[in-house]
């Protein structure tokens, strides 16, 4: 059964807007995770509720940290055997146990549609004229929201944090000498046997995987792994399949079921990533976080199912009764 308008209402003054476990390692918040890397060599990745786009933090979506780690934590075990990745445990709705990795200095973005609203979307960049992409030449005639030939990578700069990420070609990207030739084309191999395996699930799943985000990184060993989240409603794009066809014959956006919604809001109100926030309006966070939910449904093939009670408290009991933190 589909989680209800009312129980979301209600989890909108029960959000993750962050976490504090004194003493469990040294702590760095990302812009929708906190991370503690402890001495042990492994690192706890908390989920919070917050949102972001266009490289800022708006705000927060109820249940959200809980779907993106319960889908993430999903993805990891259903893509084990195309790579490897960072998983120790999910103690916690919204905590993960990971191997400490030294991550990768770029974001391995595929794309297989050509659409988007932000800077350094594909589609914007060809609105503009241009048909080159991240060294990838893009055919004339296109309309927005159309299926790329094929699936192309278009690597990403990884910006500090209030920083804005830059797209780049591979050629580009090695010019800066921030990563090797041989790195770079392990983690684009298994970005790409990643997407695919997304791709061929989704479809099974009555969606479409549009494009994703890569994070990778290096295990102790120097195996390359995948890290952070995989193929999420806030690192992925999802469109519903059997309503794409029509709409995009009526130049209609497509179903989506994940960040892109609040991304078209903000852009509707003006904001694009410059200026003020926007107050997302309640309604707005509500609807938001039933798409993320109703993508994980769909995904996983079984209900959602949230947890009511206070993540503060639960979060720190689950991480002592693991054996994590020792508070």
């Amino acid at each position: 059964m589909p989680i209800d308008h009312e129980t979301l209402r209600g989890g909108l003054d029960k959000t993750v807007d962050g976490s504090d476990f004194p003493g469990l390692g040294t702590k760095y918040e990302g812009k929708v995770r906190d991370n503690y890397s402890l001495p042990d060599g492994t690192r706890v990745l908390v989920t919070t509720d917050r949102i972001s786009a266009f490289d800022r933090v708006l705000g927060t979506l109820p249940f959200k940290g809980q779907v993106l780690n319960g889908l993430s934590s999903w993805w990891f075990e259903a893509t084990k055997d195309v790579a490897p990745n960072h998983v120790i445990s999910v103690p916690d709705p919204n905590v993960l146990h990971a191997v400490e990795c030294a991550p990768l200095p770029v974001e391995l973005v595929v794309r297989s549609y050509l659409t988007g609203v932000t800077s350094t979307s594909a589609w914007t960049h060809y609105a503009e004229g241009k048909r080159t992409f991240a060294g990838h030449a893009l055919p004339d005639g296109m309309k927005k929201n159309e299926p790329l030939p094929k699936a192309i990578l278009t690597p990403s700069t990884k910006a500090e944090k209030g920083g804005h990420d830059v797209t780049v070609s591979r050629a580009e990207l090695l010019a800066m000498g921030q990563i090797t030739e041989a790195d770079f084309d392990a983690a684009s191999a298994i970005a790409m046997a990643l997407f695919a395996r997304g791709q061929e699930i989704c479809r099974q799943r009555g969606l479409i995987l549009v494009d994703t985000k890569y994070e990778m990184g290096k295990r102790p060993d120097g195996t390359i792994v995948v890290i952070d989240e995989i193929h999420t409603p806030d690192s992925s794009r999802y469109w519903l399949a059997s309503s794409y066809e029509q709409r995009l014959s009526k130049g209609e956006e497509p179903e989506s079921f994940d960040k892109e919604y609040v991304r078209r809001w903000l852009a509707g109100v003006g904001f694009k990533g410059d200026g003020a926030i926007p107050a997302i309006p309640d309604e707005v966070r509500i609807e938001a976080s039933r798409r993320y939910v109703e993508a994980c449904e769909m995904i996983r093939g079984e209900p959602f199912r949230v947890d009511l009670s206070d993540p503060g408290p639960r979060m720190a009991d689950n991480l002592k009764r693991a054996g994590i933190w020792k508070a």
